[in-house]
């Protein structure tokens, strides 16, 4: 027999599987003896006093064992089958190639950067030498961006599409079975590279390819149908053609050169909102203080039950929302332009999430209003806004020109309450991003349209978090690739592009997502549209 219980105990209860037992056994009015074994269905904390309490949903059995559960699916052989290609090794080009195998389809991977193993070595260059590889960076190779930022799985997707089908493949893939269980599950930027290897390895067994250094150029277009794509293979330098009725464009949000190719060729974008804003960097034990309510001499006791704390903040300042954005507990901030000459920054967690310090975008919604100069780049309006924030953040951190080349990643910052106050700050606190970074009067270095709103924002954030606000915070420009200033459309009901029959945009970097499993869905929606039309 089994019964599912709701539970509200306490983190030291939580952590302790014979008083959820005992606690169970009352509930259920069974002897304990009877209790064979509790399996944690869902758990989630409730911090909002500073009693907090542990949410558990628990599924109990009584004189029997539950079933293991085998995540693993038995994939198709389809070598031999109909050619679909997917753009882009994200979340989204992954995931749809996983979809694409189950319908029966052949997907062959181009992705412009590196294997995830390769990777590593861009990374070091950027993070150590300031050199960034257009191609290979934290943005671009294998796994995306979330590969190497972070790795959060939670979503309020859950309207797309079938949030436990994604999480379950991880697990099949080698993801621990916690991320089944936690309200806001993570994986860690550490453990996602062998799990990304073991998908594109269930790809390949299963008859599937993945060309990496391999850089999308060119569509092949006949009236209107798209009929395959020309490549650059960047190892070879040689130029390729790969011939497939289908496509699948995942190339992430910040693929500018699709955008600029699209445009070019008179192929319907769409600029849409986006943010952007700042990284604020504070110590975790000030951060695990204010959301566990207690004192900072007993984080130590509290973070034996309980994970580093996370926060997430929002208010409308002047007619728009600022936002806390990739909330990184225990996390690091990372530099991730994807070319020479700007300084982009974002944020990872590893999956202990045991680095002294927390980071998360504070940005603020960008609005027709404040393009009004790049007018003349019609589509492309808001991508040359973003560019040259990117570029102000540059010059701000001390790039400069060596050998006819853009060269540094150092990023400018500030101590948070003089931003506030508009004061530059002459010394700045020890900070977890690894280029360095340089004091700079970042409140008037950034558009009026987001430094006046994060300074409103952050005094109010100071008001929900008594102690947030603090010279001991240190904030790092910029924070710029929240998600694609463009749109390139589909249509509602086959995915397709309106103009380009067999183009179906997906993922982020057409602005259908907003994250690795929302990606994902995205991914799997476009596979499955893909076999509704070419099995009619």
């Amino acid at each position: 027999m089994k019964q599912e219980l709701n539970l509200i105990v306490s983190p030291e209860d939580a952590a302790n599987d014979t008083i959820i037992k005992e606690t169970a056994s009352r509930q259920l009015n069974v002897n304990i003896s009877e209790i064979t074994s509790v399996k944690i269905l869902k758990r989630s904390i409730d911090a909002r006093s500073r009693n907090i309490k542990v949410n558990l949903k628990i599924e109990v059995y009584c004189n029997e064992q539950p079933v293991a559960i085998d995540y693993k699916i038995n994939y198709p052989d389809v070598a031999s089958k109909r050619t679909v290609l997917v753009i882009g090794a994200g979340p989204a080009g992954l995931f749809a190639a996983l979809q694409l195998i189950e319908n029966g389809f052949k997907p062959v991977i181009i992705e412009r950067g590196k294997d995830v193993k390769s990777r590593r070595r861009d990374l070091a260059a950027i993070n150590k030498d300031h050199i960034v590889n257009p191609h290979s960076n934290y943005c671009f190779g294998e796994g995306g961006a979330g590969t190497y930022s972070d790795g959060k799985l939670y979503t309020r997707s859950t309207k797309r599409g079938d949030v436990n089908k994604v999480l379950e493949l991880f697990v099949a893939h080698g993801a621990d079975e916690t991320i089944l269980v936690e309200a806001h599950p993570h994986i860690g930027t550490n453990k996602l590279p062998k799990i990304i290897q073991a998908i594109r390895q269930t790809i390949i067994d299963a008859g599937g390819e993945v060309h990496f250094n391999t850089h999308l150029t060119d569509l092949i277009l006949k009236n209107n149908h798209i009929k395959g794509i020309r490549c650059k293979n960047l190892e070879k330098d040689s130029n390729e053609e790969f011939i497939a009725d289908a496509v699948i464009l995942a190339t992430g949000h910040s693929a500018r050169d699709i955008f600029e190719l699209l445009y070019s060729k008179n192929i319907l974008i769409e600029a849409k909102t986006f943010a952007m804003g700042v990284r604020v960097e504070h110590p975790q034990n000030l951060i695990d203080s204010l959301q566990y309510h207690c004192t900072i001499n007993e984080v130590a006791y509290t973070r034996n039950y309980l994970p580093a704390a996370s926060y997430s903040l929002v208010h409308q300042a002047l007619g728009r929302g600022v936002y806390s954005f990739c909330m990184c507990p225990g996390g690091i901030i990372a530099p991730c332009a994807t070319a020479p000459g700007e300084v982009v920054t974002n944020g990872w967690s590893p999956s202990k999430r045991n680095n002294p310090y927390a980071n998360s975008g504070i940005v603020v919604t960008t609005e027709p209003a404040d393009l009004k100069n790049y007018e003349q780049f019609g589509a492309l309006a808001g991508l040359r806004y973003q560019q040259d924030l990117e570029k102000m953040a540059w010059l701000a951190g001390g790039g400069q020109i060596q050998n006819k080349e853009p060269f540094g990643q150092t990023a400018p910052a500030q101590r948070l309450l003089d931003f506030v106050n508009n004061k530059l700050s002459p010394t700045l606190p020890d900070a977890s991003y690894q280029p360095g970074i340089k004091s700079a009067p970042l409140h008037s270095l950034l558009p009026e349209a987001i430094g006046k709103r994060l300074q409103i924002g952050f005094k109010e954030f100071g008001k929900k978090m008594k102690g947030y606000l603090s010279n001991d915070a240190v904030i790092v420009g910029v924070e710029s690739r929240t998600s694609s200033p463009v749109r390139i459309p589909r249509d509602n009901e086959t995915l397709q592009h309106p103009q380009v029959k067999g183009l179906f945009p997906c993922g982020e970097g057409a602005g259908y997502a907003g994250g690795i499993v929302s990606a994902a869905i995205d991914g799997q929606k476009c596979a499955d549209k893909i076999a509704a039309c070419f099995n009619e």
